[in-house]
This record gives structure tokens, sequence and C-alpha cells, in this order.
């Protein structure tokens, strides 16, 4: 029998108690923690959460205004573009199908959840994880409108939770109906369409009310990704999501399986947009090019453009007329223009005979072969590198590297001047000269001046066998009329939000020296001679001094007339998109003729100002041809005196 001892159970009493106090400690601090914890999650997450606004009704027009608009270089409006919103349309008056359609991809437990669908969440979790991506989403219609209304489009969980709170907030302010109500007449469509009312006659010209089943599915598609499923860019992918969703309205018991097969044999057909918009080719140009400046942002813009109202009127309308008229027998479909004063700013632009046919901007997009307008940096090349204007050369057939360039009239003329090739746009000179200089300098000496190119420096550079932009020749052809100085085409002057905000402002840049002074005014010289007396006659304008070059591409797919006055510098391009040919349409015809009309008309009441250049040089064809003779002469006597001397 063991003995008792006191003092043994004592201490095994107080290594108890230690026990205890150290558990009961640790489970105090433990819960002190998680409640610091989770009051330092909630700050964190919470402090700045948005709240929904006292009057709800707010949510109907909270974010609605224009989302552009134009000014032109007076600070007048020109034009404006925004979303098209819909005419609220209750509940009550939306074909049952249409609604269902909604909720069947979107969210067919809209009725049954608090705002949060957290079954959906689950049954999307492990979507995504046996998919290896996010393959499915567990936004309910509650969050998908709390945020588009009030939260940023930031991709975050603290964002996510916010959501979700608001949701459920939402459904304790609003009826299920009412909450569906505002996300069908709120919700973006894409094309610029918010709700389901602006998109029915974006998509279809028709009212909600007459959306039949598969209408009602492929618009149920747009919200999830409104470019991707865009039925007007991208039909086909429209059509296969309005299939799913036809199938996910069989799943959820909304349709039958025999409704379903004959809604997909007969297809949704969007129409093409009716809507004219005013300046188009110039809106996308602006938007794109304030969306790079802004940094990416769609605040609501107000851009401050260049843009001459007098002039565009004048390019919008009787010079595009007359072209549709004279094109039409030529077989001529699609004209370009661009017109900027020495500064550089663009004061008309037209992109396309017609922006509701077709969008693509083809005075800024488009490139094509310039023919012999190129031939302009072949000769100020030959200027830098010490060739005169005057000099001679032969006119006669020659082969550079297997290549054979013959002139468009298929003869040659023998002894000739520089001047007198450039005038008569003489392909055998312009690639002789080149092939002396050096292709590589043509090329070099053609993106100092501003075409984006990428050139090549091969031989065909001297007929202008690259393709170019509009924007970017007609850019470098004011280097010549800014007697060498490179000022870069620009559109916008300054872009504002709404509320006045300056969110760009362009700065003042100074004219960079391109090219030497002297011999930019010797082409002037030479570009006047062009139009007074070479292949841009049609070019010419009573009373003023106008300066250019006609260009023209094989088989007469590309026609081109460029040049400047003292004041502004206007380039031309007349084709077909698919590059298909002319009824032989040459620089100096149709292109010249636009070029001439737009010029006069743009130069009405303006003060009389001279080129800063010599005068043109132009002799009879005798003369010419006696002067080059003599030179012919002078040179073989110069020669031969140079070596009687050295002998």
């Amino acid at each position: 029998m063991k003995t008792f001892r006191v003092d043994l159970h004592r201490v095994e009493e107080i290594r108890k108690n230690r026990r205890r106090s150290f558990w009961l400690w640790t489970l105090v601090s433990l819960v002190l923690i998680c409640l610091v914890g989770f009051i330092a999650v909630q700050r964190y997450f919470y402090h700045d959460a948005p709240n929904l606004p006292e009057d709800i009704n707010v949510l109907w027009s909270i974010g609605k205004e224009p989302s552009f608009v134009l000014l032109d270089k007076n600070g007048d409006v020109l034009a404006t573009r925004g979303p098209h919103y819909s005419q609220i349309i209750p509940m009550g008056d939306i074909p049952e199908h249409v609604v269902q359609a909604f909720l069947a991809i979107e969210d067919q437990r809209f009725f049954e959840h608090d705002g949060v669908d957290k079954k959906g969440i689950i049954r999307a979790a492990f979507a995504n994880l046996q998919a290896g991506r996010i393959a499915q989403g567990g936004s309910t219609i509650t969050q998908q409108i709390v945020k588009l209304l009030l939260l940023s489009p930031e991709q975050s969980i603290k964002r996510k939770l916010h959501e979700m709170r608001l949701a459920r907030k939402l459904e304790k302010r609003l009826s299920k109906d009412d909450i569906l109500t505002l996300y069908l007449n709120r919700i973006y469509f894409g094309n610029r369409a918010y709700g389901i009312t602006a998109a029915a006659e974006r998509y279809f010209q028709k009212p909600v009310t007459e959306l039949n089943l598969s209408e009602a599915a492929m618009l149920a598609a747009l919200p999830k990704a409104p470019s991707r499923f865009a039925p007007h860019l991208h039909p086909e992918q429209a059509a296969a999501r309005a299939k799913i969703v036809l199938a996910t309205m069989v799943e959820a018991g909304f349709i039958r399986e025999d409704q379903r097969v004959i809604a997909i044999q007969n297809p949704a057909l969007p129409l093409p947009s009716i809507e004219r918009e005013p300046h188009g080719y110039i809106f996308d140009l602006a938007t794109q090019r304030a969306m790079k400046f802004t940094g990416g942002r769609i605040p609501a813009l107000v851009i401050a453009t260049t843009i001459d109202p007098k002039l565009q009127a004048i390019a919008d309308g009787p010079i595009v007329e007359m072209f549709k008229k004279e094109g039409v027998s030529r077989n001529a479909t699609q004209l370009a223009m661009i017109t900027t004063d020495h500064s550089g700013a663009v004061r008309a632009l037209v992109g396309g005979v017609s922006y509701e046919t077709s969008q693509f901007n083809r005075a800024v997009s488009a490139k094509r072969q310039p023919g012999s307008a190129f031939k302009a940096f072949v000769y100020a090349a030959a200027l830098e590198v010490g060739i005169r204007s005057t000099s001679i050369r032969r006119d006669e057939p020659i082969e550079i590297a297997g290549w054979s360039p013959g002139n468009y009239d298929g003869g040659y003329r023998g002894r000739v001047t520089f001047r007198e090739a450039f005038r008569r746009s003489i392909n055998t000179v312009a690639a002789q000269v080149t092939d002396e200089i050096g292709a590589h300098r043509v090329a070099s000496l053609a993106t100092r001046f501003g075409v984006s190119g990428p050139l090549e420096g091969l031989p065909s550079i001297a007929l202008g066998a690259q393709e170019v932009t509009l924007w970017d020749l007609t850019q470098a052809f004011a280097v010549f009329a800014n007697t060498g100085n490179l000022q870069e085409s620009y559109l916008i002057e300054k872009i504002t939000s709404s509320r006045g905000d300056v969110l760009f402002q362009r700065p003042e840049l100074p004219p960079r020296r391109v090219f030497d002074e002297a011999h930019a005014q010797t082409m002037t010289s030479m570009m006047q001679e062009v139009v007074l007396a070479g292949t841009g006659r049609a070019a010419q304008i009573p009373g003023r001094q106008v300066a250019g070059k006609t260009g023209t591409s094989q088989q007469w797919r590309d026609a081109w007339f460029v040049g400047y006055s003292a004041q502004m510098t206007t380039g031309v391009w007349v084709g077909n998109d698919d590059n298909s040919s002319m009824s032989k349409v040459t620089g100096g015809q149709l292109p010249a003729k636009v070029w001439a009309m737009f010029m006069r008309a743009a130069h009405d009441g303006l003060p009389i100002k001279h080129l800063q250049s010599p005068a043109p040089q132009l002799l009879s064809e005798v003369d010419e041809g006696r002067a080059a003779y003599y030179r012919d002469l002078a040179l073989i006597f110069g020669a031969l005196e140079t070596t009687n001397n050295v002998q």
C-alpha cells in the first residue's frame, strides 16, 4: 500500500491548474486574434464599400450621358456620338420568351436566391476546376446590374465582395420583377445599345414586343461578351451562342425541344443599322486616338478636333457627289482625301464614299501603291547627293538587276533634263536615278519625311511599287510645302471630360527640319511645272500657284494626286477596295480633277499667297531638246579638256 503524500498531491493540483490556465488564456487569445482579424478584414474589404443610393430610382438614370462630343476647330459641336439607351419598358410588356431567354442563360435560380446564388457559385467553381480555366461564372442578374451601375470594372476579390454585399441589399430594396426590369433596360448589348429596347431596334429594327424566339436567344447571348457575340460583326459566333441559349431554355423547362428545333431552323437575321452618323470616318479616327491619349479609359469625352467645318462640308458634299457621278463610268468606286494646313492640322478628311456602307477608313488605314507620286522622293534624294535639276539623263530602254521598266506611253525621248523627266513622269529616268544613288537612300528619305513604311531599298521603289497610306503620303508632301520642315499631321487638339477636366492637350511641337530648304524650293518649282505643263494639268487653279505630283499604279489599280498651295496640302486617292483595275484612270485625270475642285472651293476668300520657290522653268519641246543637246556637248568638251590637261 502506497503512502499518500500531501506535498505530491498539491504539486499535481498546481500543475493541473496551470494547464487549465494555459488553455484558457490560449483560447481567449485565439478568440481575440480572430476577432481582431475579423475586424481588420472587415475594415480592409468594406471600409470604402459603396452603398446603394438613398433614392433607389436613381439607378434608372445613373451614368446616362453622351459618350463623345466632337468639336470643330472653332470649338463648335461638329457631331455627337453616344450610347443608344432603351426607352424603359415595364416587365409586363416584355414577351415571356424574351425574359426566359435571359433567365436561362444568365441566372436560372433568379427567383430563389437573395442576390447571391451560393449553389451557383459552388457549381461554377467545380466546373472551372474540371475545365482548368474560367468556364462558368457565378454572378447573378442582381450582381450584374450592381456591377454595371455602381462599381468599377476592376477584377479583384474586394470588388467582388462589394458586389455581393450590394446585391443582397438591392434584393431587400426592390422586388424581383423590379430588378429584372432594371437589368433588361440597362444592360449593355454592344453596338452602343443599352437595354433590350435599344438592342431590338439596333439589331432587328423592331420593337421588343415583336421579337421571336430565335431573336430573343441571340440578344440574350450578348451580355456575356457583347463584342465577341455581336451579330453584325461576328454572325457565326452569335448564331452559335444563340443555340446554347436555346438549349439552356429547354434544360430550364422554359421551352419544348420542338420549339428549339424550329428556332434553329429559322435563325435570327440581324439587319444593318439605318441610323446615319455624320462624320463617321472622322469620329472613328478621333475616338480611337482619344482612347490612346487617355490611357484606355472610357469616360464621356469632349474631343476638340482640327476639322474646318466649311472644308469638311465641301469634301462630304459636292466632292463626293462629283466623284460618284464620274467614277461610275470609269469603274472607280472609292475615294479618299486628306487636307492639312501647314501646321499639320487636318482640316478635312474623307475615308470613303459612304460610311454607312463601309466603315473602313481608306485615308488612314488603306495601304496602296503610290505609283509615280513616289518619284518626288526619288528626285529629292538625288538633289541631296548633288545631282542638279538641270542634269541630263537619257530616256531609253534600261535593265536593272533583271528589271526593265518602261514608260507609260511606251516611247522614249532620248536626252532629257531632270525637270522634264519629272514633269513628264518618265519611268526610265527615275529608275536610273534610283540605281545611281541607291534605292536605300530613297527609302530612307521617305521615312524621314514621315512615311511609316516599312520601306525596302528595292529598285522598284523608284516607281512607287511599295504600299503607303494617303495620310503618310500627304504628310510627306507637306515637307516640300514647308520648305523642308516636317509638321506631323494631327487631328486632336484637346480632350476633356464632360465636366471640363483636361485629359489631353496637344503640346506645341516645333517643326523638325528633315530636308534642305533650297532643295525643297527646287522640288516645289519642279512640281509647279507638273501642274502647269506636265501630267497634272487638270489640277490647275486660276490665279493660284500650286504644285503637286500624279501617281498611277500598275494596271490602273490606284490613282493619286498629292499637291499643295501656300496655304494647305491635299492628297487624293481613287481606286477599288478589291484592288481591281479601273478603266485606265490615271492620277492626272479623276484624282487631279477632284483635287482642283476641292482646292478651288477651299481657297475661295483666302488671300493670294505665292509658293516659296524659284520660278518654274518651262521650255518648248524643241527648246528643251536643243538645250539638252548643247549640255551634252558641254559635258563632252569638258571631259576632253580635263583629259588633255592631265596628259
